[in-house]
């Protein structure tokens, strides 16, 4: 099946990518969910169990959605932080957050790429992270989204003259159950992110999933090779 609305969506099962999910499905997009473990309560669309982690598990995945479909929109969502300070930091771990955060976005990419050049329409939102202006115990981390940001803007110039774009959207701290279980609210943690944002309050996974919903529509088509920050001006300096 050809269908240049459907999507595909990694860590869909929570969080941003959940709320991805279902404001594109609520929006008429065939959704294509990807995950170690299914959501609780459904998926709005088509749901497939991988490890993105295993190289194995996430071609035999890609393989299964390229022969039933062609997908021309994906947003990369998955990843992983693993907080070390850089004194503490085992390369085994920088590996692992780099595999997960950077390797299965640009070995899905790849996949999805050929079924976008035939269709001559494509949509890519690669999800960073505020961490790529610098972040405390982040050096895995931070080191794995910038190099995503940077795929980002390269995909945008090789991709630019098949009508495929490449963006990507950088959140700030966002409530999601990832953030709470290292902040609990009214903790001195919550605090500490809550004093970093100008707008004075957390982002929530739908403010994320409102600007990715933009970036993956036709009305998006003239934006290429951008990080937008939805993050309530906390990137900004002058502060």
């Amino acid at each position: 099946m050809s269908d240049t609305n459907e999507v595909l969506v990694t860590g869909a099962s929570k969080g941003i990518g959940l709320a991805v999910s279902q404001r594109l499905a609520k929006a008429g997009y065939g959704v294509v969910g990807v995950a170690r473990s299914e959501p609780e309560g459904g998926f709005p669309g088509t749901f497939l169990r991988c490890d993105l982690s295993d190289v194995g598990d996430t071609a035999r995945m890609l393989g299964e959605v390229t022969r039933e479909r062609t997908v021309c929109r994906v947003v990369n969502n998955a990843g992983i932080a693993q907080p070390q300070s850089l004194e503490d930091l085992d390369l085994a771990t920088l590996g692992q957050v780099v595999d997960l955060n950077l390797r299965a976005s640009v070995q899905i990419v790849q996949a999805l790429v050929p079924g976008m050049r035939a269709a001559g329409f494509g949509r890519i939102v690669n999800v960073t992270s505020r961490a790529t202006y610098g972040a405390k115990d982040r050096t895995s981390y931070a080191a794995a989204k910038s190099a995503l940001v940077g795929c980002t803007r390269s995909w945008a110039l090789e991709l630019a003259p098949d009508g495929i774009t490449s963006n990507a959207v950088s959140p700030g701290p966002t409530a999601t159950e990832l953030f709470r279980r290292a902040r609990p609210v009214g903790s001195e943690d919550e605090r500490k992110a809550l004093d970093s944002i100008p707008l004075g309050r957390l982002g929530t996974p739908e403010d994320v999933a409102a600007a990715i919903g933009f970036l993956l529509s036709e009305d998006a088509g003239f934006i290429t090779g951008h990080v937008l920050d939805v993050d309530g001006g906390s990137s900004l300096g002058g502060r």
